[in-house]
């Protein structure tokens, strides 16, 4: 597949800005891949297509404020610093990207408090906006952390941010209900339109939940440069899987039951893990696996996800599960029925 057969006109007033009142009401578009048939629902009617002993499968990362704002030493320049991952717990050792980046140097340090309790010295140049950073700081690593927080924003996503403020309500928004592994540098989305009232009805009908951890960095939202996508690199991507998770799912698929991915980073997730038997198996460790037509997936027989920009990494797994042609129809028919797309918006169930 070449990377111009994901190309189709979003308007930009699709692009979602602001997330729905209720994050169960986001519309919800679902695919039958076996009928190709496309209706109309709100996410909330999700409850009507699973049974008892279906699983579905969430990525309980959470986003953690990644986003600082610092100043140069002797010049006080202010310095935009995005935590990306951390390297080293016990040096303090994290890699970032710094804005504007023609400013920073190796051995500059940036200031971020007035009491100069936090200070960060950059040690190595990784990109051009990329840079390895050690932070200076006088207290336990649990201090540490309790800083960052208290001086770093949500990362909202950027093109979000170019077009309004970050309220703060988004601290909120931007999470899942069941984020709990603090880690992530975007969010799930697909994750999103679960509500408290909803999971409690799924639970009721006995609809089970397997847990795995999937931390986004940043390059969810890169984009893919070549046209032969056989030579698109991904970004990697720390991934945990628990014997737990993989026993609930085997034995769902084992019984025939529906096993669902709540979101691409759940499907990348487990099939960065798949047994020669086609089973899930445990996971601790790195993934950069890119999944694009075509592909056989072993795990999950439906996916949640959200609607995603033209030429996306995101899109291009989608076209791979519900076909090629099938899905640019129903983007077409999204953009018709006024869907709103990406982090903040409407939601697809693929069948």
């Amino acid at each position: 597949m070449k990377l111009s057969a994901f190309n189709f006109d979003l308007p930009e007033e699709l692009i979602a800005k602001h997330p729905v009142d209720n994050r169960d009401e986001s519309r919800l578009m679902v695919l039958d891949r076996e009928k190709q048939t496309i209706e109309h629902k709100m996410f909330k009617d999700v409850l009507d297509y699973f049974d008892e002993g279906d699983v579905m499968i969430t990525n309980n990362t959470r986003v953690f404020p990644a986003r600082l704002y610092g100043n140069k030493e002797k010049t006080g320049a202010r310095i935009e610093v995005f935590l990306l991952r951390e390297l080293n717990r016990e040096s303090l050792l994290w890699d970032v990207l710094v804005d504007p980046a023609r400013k920073i140097r190796i051995g500059n340090k940036l200031y971020f408090t007035d009491d100069d309790s936090l200070v960060a010295e950059v040690i190595d140049n990784t990109t051009s906006r990329g840079r390895t950073i050690r932070f200076l700081f006088d207290g336990t690593y649990e201090e540490f952390k309790a800083k960052i927080t208290e001086l770093g924003e949500t990362p909202i996503p950027p093109y979000i941010k170019a077009q309004r403020e970050v309220v703060p309500e988004d601290e909120e928004r931007y999470q899942t209900i069941y984020a709990k592994v603090e880690g992530a540098v975007a969010a799930p989305t697909a994750g999103l339109h679960f509500s408290k009232q909803l999971l409690k009805k799924l639970e009721i009908k006995g609809i089970d939940f397997a847990e795995l951890t999937l931390h986004i960095g940043l390059g969810t939202f890169r984009n893919v440069e070549v046209e032969d996508l056989t030579k698109h690199k991904m970004d990697s991507e720390q991934a945990f899987i628990t014997q737990e998770t993989a026993d609930l799912v085997n034995s769902a698929k084992a019984n025939k039951k529906k096993v669902c991915a709540i979101g691409t980073t759940s499907m990348r997730a487990i099939e960065s893990s798949v047994s020669t038997a086609s089973t899930l198996k445990p996971y601790s460790g790195w993934t950069n696996k890119f999944i694009f037509p075509p592909y056989d997936f072993s795990i999950a027989d439906c996916l949640i996800t959200n609607l995603h920009t033209p030429q996306s990494t995101l899109l291009m797994m989608i076209s791979a599960f519900a076909g090629h042609d099938f899905v640019m129809e129903a983007y077409q028919e999204a953009v018709k029925e006024k869907y709103r797309f990406y982090s903040y918006g409407d939601a697809m169930l693929i069948l």
